[in-house]
């Protein structure tokens, strides 16, 4: 199962996630609901990369299973919503991808 464990600030803000596991959907190479994932939350991470400023502390696994993003807190406030919303379409649609594959995507707020 992939896990996606999403951190927020008490103001709600998302302060970091981490993505591990693996969805054991199909075989290797077929695996719909890890494709999807990946590249869900690659795309926002290469979105805000590419739209905003923000200096995102990436690290990820050689053998995958592992994505994990750490927003920095020294962000202007035009920055700041600008990766929040980006972030905030990314979970949306990892929630869609959970909605009909829960048995091998969870999401989980902190």
């Amino acid at each position: 199962m992939i896990k996606v464990n999403i951190t927020k600030h008490p103001s709600g803000k998302i302060s970091s996630f981490l993505m591990e596991g693996h969805a054991e959907f199909a075989e290797y190479g077929k695996d719909l609901v890890c494709a999807a994932a990946t590249a869900v939350t690659f795309g926002g991470l290469n979105a805000i990369l590419s739209l905003t400023e923000a200096d995102l502390q990436i690290d990820q696994g050689e053998e995958g299973g592992f994505l994990r993003c750490v927003v920095p807190e020294n962000l202007s406030e035009s920055e700041q919503e600008k990766v929040q919303l980006l972030f905030e379409g990314m979970v949306v649609s990892l929630q869609t991808i959970e909605r009909d594959y829960s048995k091998h995507l969870k999401i989980i707020f902190h």
